[in-house]
């Protein structure tokens, strides 16, 4: 769009503060980083003005604030570009808005970002703001969790094993559950209810679907790199459908890219040239 502004911060954690994380876990990812430079590779090269938070820099609070930073200064028209590589987690839901009582995350390095909140966070831009999250971690598929969304695809098991995937281990999981227990519960309690209106328009294309696992590769995650060589330093023709769709063929069954959006609706937006300002 003429005259338009946009921001993006890409978030890369190769490793977490093991404090956190049951005391032991220390979440070693080998690729992360690399998928963060590569994404605030794309987005500068479109014309982003553009930050990175890596590892030890990716912390709750540090997200959090950029993204209300992006948030307090975009206005309608503008763009908010947001990628994500690491562990997907999930914590047991408090406040009953999930039917499976598991809320999804985002494993940042000193603690977990939930799904809620990332909501919220959306909700504090204007409306007629461009927001599109490319998320490179397990259970990924709803981290945009709204009760009114469009999405894209069907699921397809993934028809092998890789060495390693970006999901925190069920028994970490447990373990960083129960060791922080109360800071859990009391942030699910304190997050506003009911949930405030999300005005922008929000799209998410993620590495896979909710049930599924995201794979590490070789100097990328899969998904980071079937994006990459779809988009192909922009020569890529075609929208955001076409674009997943592309993605999803790169990745031949094994594992299901998402693609849905929440908040106010925007054909126009779903018309555009994948991460045009």
């Amino acid at each position: 769009m003429a005259n338009s502004r946009g921001k993006s911060l890409h978030i890369g954690v190769n490793i977490v503060d093991p404090e956190h994380y049951g005391g032991s876990w220390d979440g070693k990812l080998a690729d992360c980083e690399n998928d963060c430079n590569d994404m605030e590779r794309i987005a500068r090269l479109q014309g982003f003005e553009t930050s990175t938070l890596k590892s030890s820099q990716a912390t709750r609070g540090a997200v959090t604030e950029a993204i209300r930073d992006a948030a307090r200064q975009l206005k309608a028209g503008d763009f908010f570009l947001l990628s994500y590589s690491g562990h997907g987690g999930t914590i047991p839901d408090v406040d009953g808005d999930e039917e499976d009582q598991i809320d999804e995350t985002w494993c940042l390095y000193d603690g977990q970002l939930l799904d809620d909140e990332l909501n919220i966070l959306w909700a504090e831009f204007d409306a007629g703001v461009r927001l599109l999250v490319v998320s490179d971690s397990c259970h990924s598929g709803t981290m945009l969790r709204d009760i009114n969304f469009r999405t894209d695809g069907q699921v397809v098991e993934p028809d092998e094993v890789f060495e390693r995937t970006r999901a925190m281990p069920r028994p970490i999981a447990r373990d960083t559950a129960r060791k922080n227990r109360q800071f859990y519960a009391d942030l699910q309690r304190r997050l506003p209810s009911p949930r405030p209106e999300i005005k922008a328009t929000v799209r998410l294309l993620s590495g896979c679907q909710e049930d599924e696992l995201s794979y590490e590769g070789r100097g990328n995650g899969r998904f980071t790199a079937a994006l990459k060589q779809t988009f192909a330093d922009g020569r890529f023709e075609g929208d955001y459908r076409s674009f997943h769709q592309t993605i999803t063929e790169q990745l031949k069954g094994r594992q299901t890219p998402n693609h849905m959006v929440s908040g106010v609706p925007d054909p126009e937006f779903d018309k555009e040239h994948p991460f045009s300002i």
